[in-house]
């Protein structure tokens, strides 16, 4: 039975993929109390990277897009861990790191794709508390990893 975020998601025309498994030596999430760790997720969709260094390889819209994919595949662990999306209480936390040139500064506006389509398949429960990073570079060359905080009931 598909639960009511899902549902909302559906409408959205996501499906969410099947969670990845850790690329070394790490978990996918840690469970502790009633708050769900998620380890960084990068910006992967049907296998392939969404690459490339913001402000040289890559512009705004296509680092909001590899963003929104990987609040994708957070919600693919959420439901790996959680077995429902409708047990996800808050999210209370995100940390994106964006694949930054020197001279890049929208890192906000790139993160902006992920905590979008958390407010749009949350509500209030998908605002959070965030922060957004420049980097020099990120695994396979991702143009964003997000990590995330959940509480559940």
């Amino acid at each position: 039975m598909t639960g009511t975020v899902e549902a909302k998601l559906a409408t959205l025309g996501i499906t969410l993929p099947a969670a990845s498994a850790p690329a070394a030596n790490y978990v996918p999430f840690v469970i502790s109390g009633n708050l769900l760790w998620i380890s960084g997720q990068i910006s992967m969709a049907n296998g392939a990277f969404m690459a490339g260094k913001l402000h040289g390889e890559a512009d705004v819209e296509a680092g909001r897009a590899a963003a929104r994919q990987c609040a994708i595949n957070l919600m693919a662990q959420m439901k790996a861990a959680l077995g429902d999306l409708d047990r996800v209480k808050r999210v209370v936390k995100l940390v994106g790191f964006v694949n930054s040139a020197p001279d890049f500064t929208d890192q906000p506006k790139v993160v902006n794709g992920c905590s979008d389509l958390f407010v749009e398949a949350f509500g209030d429960a998908g605002r959070h508390a965030r922060s957004a990073v420049g980097v020099a570079a990120l695994p396979f060359n991702v143009s964003v990893e997000i990590e995330a905080v959940i509480e559940f009931a």
